[in-house]
């Protein structure tokens, strides 16, 4: 689903409090109980929310929103968000691009591209760009993971590091207050580190609904990227942190 205004605020203010109640919900939007229900039907459908007795919260940190679901969650932004990474692509460049619905998007972005050598643990990214005249596309081996055809496990951590690449290009399930990435699957985790390591260059991709989502497991720490991409500017608590370790950050028009 794409969030309208009144919906984004709920988000932040359950993100904000952890747990609320529907009623305070209501006063806090200026709107109805029933509005706040409806909205959270939605929102608990699309995984962003979870109801409980007697109020509303966040969903599980341990399993994501299901691959159809973030497919067609915030698609707009992450195709604005494409198109400005496809933007900073020099012709010729060579690039590991990891598993995510943003990543895919990438992908679509640099089909006009040419001479691109891509590695990548993502079936979806290689089928995109396999047809792309003059494009090498290298996959990782390893286990292959039926619902969202990503590429996990030690072989593909070997895999990936028999490679450095001038651009790593990974997506991520959350980002803390405290600038800590994280994600849900610990082999998908340690196939993102290795593409960290063996990348000249680090550029994250982030729709807004990143920024504050739980997740389970540790992948890295803002300081570790060089250009981190998104759809609005981080949030403020962020900016200083981006700003001392000196990552750029794109925000797509």
């Amino acid at each position: 689903m794409t969030l309208n205004p009144r919906q984004r605020r709920l988000l932040e203010a359950v993100r904000r409090q952890v747990a609320v109640s529907v009623e305070a919900l209501a006063q806090e939007l200026a709107v109805t109980p029933q509005t706040v229900r409806r909205d959270v039907k939605q929102m608990e459908e699309a995984g962003l929310l979870a109801r409980y007795h007697g109020g509303v919260g966040l969903p599980s940190s341990v399993e994501n929103i299901d691959y159809s679901q973030r497919q067609v969650l915030n698609v707009e932004a992450k195709r604005r968000i494409a198109t400005a990474v496809a933007a900073r692509v020099r012709p010729g460049s060579s690039l590991l691009i990891n598993i995510g619905t943003t990543t895919e998007e990438v992908a679509r972005a640099l089909l006009h591209h040419t001479g691109l050598h891509v590695v990548t643990n993502n079936l979806n990214v290689a089928s995109i760009m396999a047809g792309q005249p003059g494009c090498e596309v290298i996959v990782a081996g390893g286990v292959v993971r039926g619902r969202d055809r990503g590429i996990v496990g030690e072989a593909t951590v070997d895999f990936i590091r028999q490679f450095k690449v001038d651009i790593g290009i990974i997506g991520i399930s959350s980002i803390e207050p405290d600038g800590t990435l994280r994600d849900f699957d610990p082999r998908e985790v340690k196939v993102a580190q290795a593409i960290i390591e063996q990348s000249r260059e680090v550029w994250l991709v982030a729709d807004q609904d990143k920024f504050g989502r739980q997740a389970l497991v540790r992948l890295a720490h803002l300081s570790q990227i060089d250009k981190l991409f998104c759809d609005v500017e981080p949030p403020a608590g962020i900016r200083p942190m981006l700003r001392e370790a000196q990552v750029e950050v794109i925000v797509a028009p």
